[in-house]
This record gives structure tokens, C-alpha cells and sequence, in this order.
């Protein structure tokens, strides 16, 4: 028997998104703003839950909820 490789179902990996990063990203951590949205918050937020692949809603002492992107914070 003689595998055929050209045909587009052979040895086909299932694709899997890059999320060493985000795993890393719970509910209930606390994590360094970048910016702060005023001046009289804290530098750091509580990440309550994820909004989207990119974005969670947190609290912020001093401010309230914020939907923060990733890129806005450091863990």
C-alpha cells in the first residue's frame, strides 16, 4: 500500500491558536496597568471575566469597570 501525501487530508494537524499568553490570564488576578485611566486609580486591576480573545472586563480601585484590552496591562 502506497500513502498518497498530496491529498489535502493527509496527516492534516488541527490548527491551534498561540495562547501560551492567555492561559496565563485568569478571573481574580491582579495585574499592572500601563496607563492609568485617571489620575487618582490604582496601577492595578482586578480581571473579573473575559469580554472577548483580547479584551476583559476589570476593577479598577478608585475608577470602577473598565474593558481592557491585553495589551493595556502586564501580568
Amino acid at each position: 500500500m502506497k500513502l498518497d501525501s498530496r491529498r489535502p487530508d493527509f496527516a492534516v494537524q488541527p490548527r491551534r491558536q498561540n495562547l501560551e499568553g492567555l492561559q496565563r490570564l485568569r478571573a481574580s488576578t491582579w495585574v499592572k496597568l500601563l496607563q492609568l485611566p485617571n489620575p487618582f486609580s490604582f496601577d492595578e486591576a482586578l480581571l473579573l471575566c473575559p469580554v472577548s480573545e483580547d479584551e476583559w472586563l476589570t476593577w479598577i480601585p478608585d475608577h470602577g469597570e473598565a474593558i481592557l484590552n491585553i495589551r493595556q496591562f502586564s501580568y
